[in-house]
């Protein structure tokens, strides 16, 4: 049974010997600290951290931006939401060379792109390709038009290609992932992920960009075939890298929505073509003039 308050405090002498100790001279009992709430007793020394609240204390440099959501509880998980910066630059958290390492892997796909992502997808490399598909296509298709018109008047630059190089290009790299994703979702698949699907549809418009250079020639078929084979080479990485993810539904809905992205890609290469490299397209054929930008008519 022991004694609440008191500890023991035994001298001994110097060669160590316990046998030779007085109980009654030598054994001392003083008053115990242990129910003190600060913890300081005799001996011990106070810690530097007590005088400060445990939030005012740096947090440690190997701590990750989880440990600011779930450490805190609920409250500093909800700083980091939809309507705070810190929310969406965790997308874009992904430095030069792992946006090069993976450009290189959509270019010349040698394993599974997922696999190159390691669980981090990002948005960065693909708003910056899509960007980049969007300039290149308005310079390329102003190239082709103006080959395509030459000798036939004063041209002037349709700035239409740019806004609609845009809305084609963002549109297809960040909508219809969100309904594919959606529709996973529908049937069923629990592996899904929405950053996962603009990754994918981000990194595989790259091939758009050396096609967008060398497009613009004036022989209509060559063109049809640079075309041809950016769509051959981009719905080939989609569909290997996304086959996983789609046939964790059911048979006849996996067919269904392979037959969708194959379409919707096979739509976007058409209208690429026909939008932007109209050198002999429909597109051009009896296209007034009084319709395009003239900037003698601005003044």
């Amino acid at each position: 049974m022991s004694r609440s308050g008191y500890d023991a405090v035994v001298d001994v002498d110097d060669e160590g010997d316990l046998g030779h100790t007085d109980l009654q001279d030598d054994l001392e009992f003083h008053n115990s600290n242990f129910s003190d709430p600060t913890g300081a007793g005799a001996g011990s020394r106070p810690h530097k951290s007590s005088s400060s609240p445990p939030g005012l204390l740096p947090l440690p440099a190997t701590a990750t931006s989880s440990s600011h959501a779930g450490g805190g509880g609920g409250a500093a998980g909800s700083k980091r939401f939809l309507w705070t910066l810190s929310f969406y630059a965790q997308f874009f958290d992904v430095d030069t060379s792992a946006v090069l390492h993976r450009a290189w892997a959509a270019l010349y796909p040698r394993a599974n792109f997922l696999d190159v992502l390691e669980g981090n997808p990002d948005l960065y490399g693909p708003f910056w390709i899509a960007t980049t598909v969007v300039l290149i296509l308005f310079l390329g298709g102003t190239i082709s038009d103006y080959l395509a018109r030459e000798g036939r008047g004063q041209f002037a630059y349709d700035f239409t290609l740019l806004s609609g190089a845009a809305g084609l290009i963002y549109g297809y790299t960040f909508v219809i992932p969100v309904v594919l994703f959606l529709a996973l979702r529908y049937f069923g698949s629990e592996s899904a992920n929405l950053l996962e699907c603009w990754a994918l549809y981000g990194y595989g418009n790259l091939i758009w960009i050396p096609v967008a250079l060398i497009s613009w020639s004036p022989i209509a078929i060559l063109n049809w075939v640079f075309v041809g084979l950016g769509f051959g080479l981009s719905v080939a990485f989609l569909l290997r890298n996304m086959y996983p993810v789609l046939s964790a539904t059911d048979r006849q809905t996996s067919k269904v929505l392979l037959v969708l992205v194959v379409a919707l890609h096979l739509g976007l290469a058409i209208a690429i073509k026909v939008l932007f490299f109209a050198h002999g397209s429909p597109a051009l054929k009896d296209k007034p003039d009084d319709i395009r930008l003239d900037p003698d008519r601005l003044f």
